[in-house]
Order: C-alpha cells, then structure tokens, then sequence
C-alpha cells in the first residue's frame, strides 16, 4: 500500500481511479478541464457534475467513503466527517469536500447550465491520469465560468475564449 500523499500535493489520479473503480458518473468541469483543453491557469481541485439519480449518488457516496470525505472548512484545515448516502447528498446544490487525496467540489448545476445533462451532450471521454473521464467541452466550462463571474473566472476567461477560438474560429464564445 502506497503511503497517503500530504494534502499540499493533490492526487487527482487516485480521486478519479476511485471514482470510475465505484462506477460513478461524472463530467469533469472547472479548471482541470480547462486544463485539459490547454488552460495555462493551475487549479488545485477537482471539479465534478455527477448524475443525479439516488442510484449513481449511492456509488458517488461509496467513493466518498473511500477516499474519506470531509466538509472542507476555513476553520477546520483537515474537514469535518460527515455521513452521507446518495439521497443526502442530492440534498445540497454543491459540496466542498477535503479528502485524502485533494479537494473535490461537487456542483450539481454549475453556474450557466442544467447539470450533467447538459453538460454530457457536448463533453467527450478522453484519457486522463490514466483513467477514461467525460470532461466537458471548453465552449460549457466558458459558459459556466460566465455565469459565475466571479473574480477568478473573469481572469482566466479571455484565455479560455482565446484557446476556443483558435480551435475553431466560429466557436466565439
């Protein structure tokens, strides 16, 4: 067994490997997507939008477990434990999780969009930390950050809208 990584240095991988080893269905959103699609801006989290049935909340909750989830908290560095099963958690819009391998944010309808659904139509499954993730397209993370508009999304979004154009000229986003 692989000793624990200290929580300054994020496993992504281990994150994503329990996730798809538990079946979890997901679209990677936020700034690792960026990533993905050639955002020089750094995150230090993992961003998903899980499908929203009690079923696949119930294997979300299981990886959860195993990661060992915890209410990430300015007060508390390490996170709060909390219980959870798949019909708590579709209980709250978004969680912010500390867990032994990285920060993971959970939105169930990032900013810009209607959830998984939509952002599954235009997402593609492309090979990451050495597991197969649905990540969602640059025009939606764009969306997304819009919508939000928070201080961090309005720096990295002229990038992002850069990085879309030069793929395709009539993605102007």
């Amino acid at each position: 067994m692989e000793p624990e990584m200290p929580h300054d240095e994020p496993d992504f991988g281990a994150i994503f490997e329990t996730l798809s080893r538990h079946g979890v269905r997901f679209v990677l959103i936020g700034g690792l997507a960026a990533i993905h699609w050639g955002s020089p801006f750094p995150t230090e989290d993992v961003d998903i939008t899980p499908e929203r049935s009690i079923a696949n909340l119930e294997l979300l909750s299981a990886a959860l477990t195993e990661i060992n989830a915890r209410i990430r908290t300015s007060s508390e560095p390490d996170g709060l434990p909390f219980s959870h099963t798949g019909a708590s958690l579709a209980d709250a819009g978004v969680w912010n999780l500390v867990t032994d391998h990285g920060d993971l944010d959970i939105s169930f309808v990032p900013n810009g969009t209607t959830g998984f659904d939509d952002l599954t139509r235009d997402a593609t499954t492309d090979p990451l930390y050495g597991v197969e993730l649905r990540v969602a397209s640059l025009a939606d993370i764009i969306r997304s950050k819009q919508a939000a508009n928070r201080p961090k999304d309005q720096r990295v979004l002229p990038t992002l809208r850069e990085i879309l154009a030069s793929r395709n000229p009539r993605n102007r986003a």
